[in-house]
């Protein structure tokens, strides 16, 4: 056996070698990249392991209780301290090929681990560190034992790897709390040569690696070129690797999609979140705890129940999604049993259900209230993939809008496909269904159908704000041309001697819309209500003495929420054009308070928008319009108010934890497109 491995292992080496020289950047045509990525595409379910140093306090320091995998920098552990973990790291009870079998029997199909997280300690043997496997008690090459057992099993072992390095001495820059660590002398290019030459290892001692995914990308010293540089030279070393949006500089905080004209690698990565919609045209995972920490923490027991993930992950796949669920192993090597647990019930479905995620497409669908959608492609036709998460008590499943011609009706399940009763219902299709669920969680209904779905989403009522002071412009928009909206102003469902919509509708009252699209006299879609206020305008006011500019109260000190200032006294006071002062100020640990009035040219409704990172709260008079509070990377949050002409009294409340620094405030309104609102309409008194 060993000889068989090394002789693999050798064969693998030498095909790498044949492959980086014919890897050639910024040539790969769509055709050769869709299938780089086809076998990913098509897992949709892989496991996420977090596993360090960091499992041996197991979340807990100083009675604190609430840490994990950052223990180092959220207990502030000084270098030579954390150090001390790596005696006390043996996991004597690690069995790669078990954690494997718990994987593959959960239905993942790959498996992605920290080779290093942001502590820089490495589960691998390397050569470029004594901070790594090799200096515990266990040895072991963590990475190699689970490499060969995913090679063994037909699963996909992929690394984590992070960029931020708080080991390295030539990582920077350093933690603000780190008074004992000086960044003099540090050169954060050998740091990245030191990061390319583990890449290099991890690219060569451990056969075909399926995904790097980076993480730890977001502080100034990264960058897009050096995201660009480590993408092209990891697949120098292996062409066909996969790797995320995270080896570039501009991902967009949890959310996980890169900024228009950043550099985006791969697929996008989503963290403890599913976007609202699809994503058309774009690649991407996301990644989420079982409970509230990545890291091993012993007390953490707010674990997700099956029911929750197992829907989730229908979710994500109905959305074009991966779903990359972690586990937290404990400084022994063991899985936690609610982990175990979970993993066992998620197979048990997917063994029988698995059809209707992996090779699936988005669902054609925007919007389904009793679950999700997902689709693949038939001779001539499509198999839609009902996710049925609330059962219909009265036994009829209605697919919406949908246009095609069905062919026949199925539970999964049903090893004898039994067909089930299909009718058209007011533009929809009904699906008679037996009494009971097959499965309280997620059944899964079989709709096939003639040619690629055609699906006639309810039209759209669109105006520029959603209540009015005097007149207001409406439209009603519909995606495709064939078929025709009916509307009416009284909110009752339109029918066939409802008017039809041929161009803007104008508001004096308060109204309720109600619309629906019409093809060959027959409703198709499903009717859309929006109601508009006509509403009284706060009064503006005359105040005399009126300067240009804000007055501002600056705090220095932590927080994760804007304080109260009820007893701070300020660092700092004056008065600012505008509310960019934060960019001016210091990096981190600040609060500033604006307090003024803003001047309203014309009576109507503002939209006012304030982006910010961290926190921030907005008022205009008494009312609290905008609440963007806690920390978070740039947000922007949006309220509506109905505005007289005139002066109103408007305050802003600001806070920077770590991380990035940005107030923004914009408006629009009657004759104002959306824009910075201007310095000149900003005004205090003494």
């Amino acid at each position: 056996m060993i000889l068989r491995k090394a002789s693999l292992l050798i064969a693998l080496t030498a095909m790498f070698a044949c492959q980086t020289s014919t890897y050639t950047p910024e040539v790969e045509t769509t055709e050769e990249k869709d299938a780089r990525m086809e076998w990913w595409r098509d897992a949709r379910f892989g496991m996420f392991i977090h596993w360090g140093l960091y499992s041996v306090p197991a979340g807990e320091w100083n009675g604190g209780t609430n840490h994990a995998e950052w223990i180092r920098t959220t207990a502030e552990i000084p270098l030579a301290t954390y150090d001390e973990f790596l005696p006390q790291f043996n996991p004597v009870k690690f069995d790669a090929v078990e954690w494997v079998k718990m994987a593959k029997d959960a239905g993942m199909k790959y498996i992605t681990i920290t080779s290093k997280h942001h502590d820089g300690f490495c589960l691998f043997d390397s050569r470029q560190t004594d901070f790594d496997i090799s200096s515990t008690p266990f040895k072991r090459d963590i990475m190699k034992e689970l490499a060969d057992a995913c090679h063994d099993a037909d699963i996909k072992i992929c690394w984590y790897h992070s960029i931020m390095d708080w080991h390295h001495p030539d990582y920077i820059p350093r933690r603000t709390w780190e008074k004992d660590r000086t960044a003099e002398g540090a050169d954060f290019d050998k740091y990245v040569d030191y990061m390319k030459k583990q890449l290099k290892e991890l690219l060569s001692n451990y056969g075909p690696i399926g995904v790097l995914w980076f993480d730890g990308e977001w502080e100034n010293t990264w960058n897009d070129a050096y995201g660009e540089e480590i993408y092209h030279y990891v697949r120098s070393l292996q062409p066909d690797i996969i790797i995320n949006n995270r080896v570039g500089a501009n991902r967009g905080g949890m959310g996980g999609l890169t900024a228009e004209g950043g550099f985006g690698g791969d697929f996008g990565t989503p963290e403890q979140t599913i976007p609202a919609t699809g994503l058309p045209g774009l690649d991407w995972e996301t990644c989420m705890t079982m409970n509230d920490h990545w890291g091993y923490n012993a007390l953490d027991k707010n674990f997700k129940s099956t029911k929750d993930l197992l829907q989730k992950l229908a979710d994500i796949a109905s959305k074009g999604g991966n779903f990359l669920l972690n586990v937290g192993p404990t400084a022994e090597g063991n899985f936690p049993k609610e982990s175990i647990d979970r993993l066992a019930a998620i197979g048990k479905w997917i063994k029988k259900n698995g059809e209707s995620i992996y090779g699936t497409q988005a669902s054609p669908f925007k919007d389904l209230a009793w679950g999700r959608c997902t689709q693949k492609s038939l001779e001539g036709g499509t198999r839609l993939f009902l996710h049925v998460f609330d059962w219909p008590e009265d036994g009829k499943l209605i697919i919406p809008s949908l246009g095609n011609q069905p062919i026949r009706s199925y539970i999964l399940t049903d090893s004898n496909q039994d067909e089930l009763e299909i009718n058209r219902r007011r533009g929809a299709v009904e699906i008679s269904l037996p009494t009971d669920a097959p499965d309280q969680i997620n059944s899964i209904v079989i709709l096939d159908i003639v040619g690629e779905p055609i699906v006639y989403e309810a039209p759209k009522i669109i105006s520029a704000v959603s209540n009015f002071v005097n007149n207001l412009e409406v439209e009603i928009v519909k995606e495709e041309e064939k078929s025709q909206i009916h509307y009416t102003l009284d909110g009752s469902e339109p029918d066939l001697q409802s008017p039809v919509y041929s161009g803007p509708i104008n508001l004096s009252k308060t109204t309720t819309i109600a619309a629906s699209c019409f093809l060959d006299d027959n409703p198709i879609s499903a009717t859309v209500y929006r109601t508009y206020n006509k509403l009284t305008p706060i009064a503006g006011n005359t105040v005399p003495g009126l300067k240009s500019g804000l007055k501002y109260n600056y705090y220095e000190g932590e927080w994760e929420k804007v304080p109260s200032y009820s007893g701070m006294s300020p660092k700092k006071q004056g008065v600012a054009d505008n509310f960019d002062l934060a960019a001016k100020e210091i990096d981190e640990n600040f609060s500033i308070d604006y307090q003024g009035f803003i001047e309203i040219p014309k009576d109507g409704v503002y939209i006012f928008y304030l982006t910010s990172d961290d926190g921030s709260i907005m008022y205009l008079g008494e009312k609290l319009l905008i609440d963007n509070d806690g920390t978070h990377s740039a947000t922007e949050l949006s309220g509506e108010i109905a505005l007289g002409k005139g002066i109103h009294a408007i305050r802003i409340s600001f806070f920077e934890n770590t991380g990035g620094n940005q107030l923004k405030l914009a408006w629009e309104g009657p004759e104002i497109k959306k824009q910075t609102v201007p310095s000149a309409r900003l005004f205090h008194i003494n």
